[in-house]
């Protein structure tokens, strides 16, 4: 998200760079539920080794909603810069959903065994695809409509504006990407990492857990087609089952796939290469939270630094000259956009560059064996 989130010019990105538009599934739409998912996958890690050292299932839920509760504060901390403006402050975002998903498994996670988690995700898909496709609702424009699926016209939308009206994504308005309802599926991505978690700690053969992770992960690519098809569309914004599933598939086969190679390979070589070539992911991985947060605030302050400078020329005041403001982003994208390169791959030069950025903050840390955690 630090590539996809900071390109020269939003005006010229390469499509898999992009959300959907609606329906449909980009590269940039694997990005969010898997984070989720490794959500999930860590917090069954966590639970299982804290509770080897003796904590108590008590302390441990109050830690993990502390750690929840805290990541909604970044990122309501985060909504609120530069504006300052309570009137237009935006509610939910990318940190808070992780934040209420994590609130919300926490105590299953903690209390229910394996078939149970398994139950909670399929009845949080089914009440959700329930209420999304029979609750009728005015939609934007007044109309009581029940099973429509288009911007602004669906139950969470109408939950949105009634609840949080005024306080929504500044881009739509009248809906949010991370609104309310759609958290329900999205704790059911994190529900899929937590099985996936504990199925890797009952494991003991690695190259043999790759393999049927990859066949589970098949299979889930398969039900998301299936939903895609008969239920509702793949569609991240709503968050829909078809998208829990297609993405929750894709996850799976890539973590089977790192799994493997690392882990599961029986040639020394082949682990010890991988390891390698997938250091800077782990680079990223230790302090993943803080590198997201701090490359917000920066992209913030590029956009939000001004200056003024001079334009002379025909375009020039009758005085002479007319004095014009610009961002440091601006100045910055403009150094790269000087017409050698198609405007397309300036734009992603400027985002490759502020990755580099990031990177080195990220390796400096690492480097140091500085892991910054909630």
């Amino acid at each position: 998200m630090v590539l996809v989130n900071n390109p020269g010019d939003w005006s010229h990105i390469y499509p898999p760079l992009r959300h959907a538009a609606w329906n449909g599934c980009t590269f940039t739409d694997w990005i969010f539920p898997f984070f989720l998912f490794i959500v999930g996958v860590s917090m069954a890690l966590s639970i299982d080794r804290a509770r080897t050292t003796g904590v108590s299932p008590r302390t441990l839920l109050l830690k993990l909603w502390r750690r929840s509760l805290l990541i909604v504060a970044i990122g309501l901390a985060l909504n609120f810069i530069p504006a300052f403006d309570v009137s237009t402050w935006r509610l939910p975002g990318v940190l808070q959903r992780i934040g209420l998903c994590s609130m919300i498994a926490a105590p299953a996670v903690l209390v229910w065994r394996s078939r149970g988690l398994g139950v909670l995700a399929l009845c949080l898909l089914a009440a959700y695809a329930l209420v999304m496709l029979t609750v009728p609702v005015p939609d934007v424009n007044g109309v009581v409509i029940a099973g429509a699926l288009e911007p602004g016209r669906d139950v969470g939308a109408f939950i949105d504006r009634r609840l949080l009206g005024g306080h929504l994504w500044s881009q739509s308005k009248t809906w949010d990407p991370e609104g309310l309802l759609s958290t329900l599926p999205a704790v059911a991505t994190l529900l899929m990492g937590a099985l996936t978690g504990r199925w890797l700690l009952t494991q003991r053969a690695p190259a043999v857990t790759a393999v049927w992770m990859m066949l589970a992960g098949l299979i889930s690519l398969y039900v998301g087609v299936v939903l895609d098809t008969l239920l509702m569309p793949t569609n991240k914004s709503l968050w829909t089952p078809s998208y829990v599933a297609y993405t929750g598939g894709w996850a799976l086969l890539l973590l089977a796939a790192s799994y493997w190679l690392i882990d599961g390979c029986d040639q020394d070589w082949v682990r010890r290469r991988a390891t390698q070539w997938l250091r800077p992911f782990e680079i990223y991985g230790v302090n993943a939270l803080f590198v997201f947060v701090v490359s917000g605030l920066i992209a913030k302050a590029l956009a939000t630094i001004k200056f003024t400078s001079v334009v002379t020329g025909e375009v020039a005041t009758a005085a002479g000259a007319a004095a014009t403001t610009v961002s440091l982003k601006a100045l910055l994208y403009g150094a790269i956009n000087r017409g050698w390169l198609e405007p397309v791959n300036a734009s992603l030069t400027f985002a490759l560059c502020f990755n580099a950025l990031m990177f080195l903050l990220a390796y400096g840390l690492w480097r140091r064996r500085i892991f910054i955690k909630l």
